[in-house]
């Protein structure tokens, strides 16, 4: 297998594509949402029948960052691909799901060597637990992310409340996902007690109002946690994974908005940064032990990760680190996905063999 990666500054389509030949996939994101459209449409003329998922955002291929522009990412030789899309997924995500069952077993393949690579414009929960019905029972691992500006785009049509995927098999080795957490957790462990789930809301901790417990666990005044969740979000315990949940904005009462949802119940830690480069540097070791060789890396970065790498200077050396390992490129998303999760503040990404 080969991962072709082309980008444009300039948002030229043609100069992003130079050089690509006989794709079995392509997965473009771009920048600007007036845009979004025309390069859609100019990306199927291009390569005609080719699959093909798309979404706006920003991204990155190889040691660059994209805030504005567009990024190719493609799949040559030795890969067999199918693309397409779930529609009104704020309502009914299930309504497809037959078309994704096909497109999976058109596929074929093992646990081992395939992989699903979604942009979701809205209700990621819900629409990970539907995928998983189907890629639970074989196995197959998912890695994707959400996309901006509520737009996804399949096979060269655009749509809105959508899940865009790609369903890509490796006939020459193996695939795995792999997530990475900046966060470790401290002894500060809740329930939450109350929530809003459908509005994405956080109210309580062990019958506290959450506003109240926040700020007096990491010592700030109200109008500074959405400045803090940088430092500290919260830890969504599920089994023996942490998933990161940010926090938005101030939802009146003492409660707060979520960029994912929050079910009472559920095990909550308040997490701490950890050491950055040491972490990207055994992410980066991990993958080495892995894989003898790698073809590809396609990932999706937290918008909030670029902003922290921001801050502290080491964006530039995050995709030094990150080349190391070969060609890579990849989603600056709203939200991750890791299999059957979404989660916020977090590293996801698929490595081809």
């Amino acid at each position: 297998m080969k991962q072709f990666v082309g980008i444009s500054r300039s948002c030229d389509l043609k100069e992003a594509v130079k050089g690509l030949h006989a794709p079995n996939l392509i997965i473009m994101c771009v920048s600007e949402k007036e845009l979004f459209q025309s390069k859609v449409e100019e990306l199927e003329q291009l390569y005609p029948g080719v699959p093909s998922i798309g979404c706006v955002g920003q991204s990155y291929g190889g040691t660059q960052a994209l805030e504005k522009g567009i990024l190719i990412t493609a799949f040559c030789e030795g890969v067999a691909a199918a693309a397409n899309v779930l529609t009104e997924v704020s309502k009914m995500p299930i309504r497809r799901i037959r078309q994704f069952e096909q497109d999976v077993s058109q596929v074929g393949g093992s646990s081992d060597n395939v992989v699903c690579i979604d942009f979701c414009s809205s209700n990621d929960e819900c629409v990970l637990t539907t995928m998983k019905t189907v890629l639970g029972k074989r196995r197959i691992q998912l890695t994707g992310g959400t996309a901006w500006e509520g737009l996804v785009s399949a096979n060269g049509k655009v749509y809105f409340d959508a899940c865009a995927y790609a369903i890509i098999r490796n006939l020459s080795g193996k695939v795995k996902v792999y997530k990475e957490n900046l966060y470790i957790k401290t002894e500060k462990r809740y329930i939450v007690t109350k929530a809003i789930p459908e509005k994405d809301i956080i109210c309580e901790l062990n019958g506290e109002p959450f506003q109240k417990v926040y700020t007096r666990e990491c010592n700030v005044t109200p109008d500074k946690i959405g400045q803090q969740t940088f430092v500290n979000p919260l830890g969504r315990i599920i089994g023996n994974e942490t998933y990161i949940v940010s926090l938005k904005g101030d939802a009146g009462n003492q409660a707060y908005f979520c960029y994912r949802k929050v079910f009472p119940k559920d095990v909550i830690y308040f997490l701490q940064i950890g050491e950055i480069d040491q972490i990207v540097k055994e992410t980066v070791a991990g993958i080495q032990k892995d894989f003898k060789r790698i073809s590809g890396i396609f990932s999706v970065n937290c918008l909030f990760r670029y902003l922290l790498f921001q801050q502290n200077h080491y964006t530039g050396k995050y995709f030094e680190q990150m080349g190391r390992l070969g060609a890579h490129a990849g989603l600056i998303g709203l939200g991750e996905h890791y299999n059957g999760q979404h989660t916020n503040q977090t590293f996801s990404c698929v490595v081809f063999e």
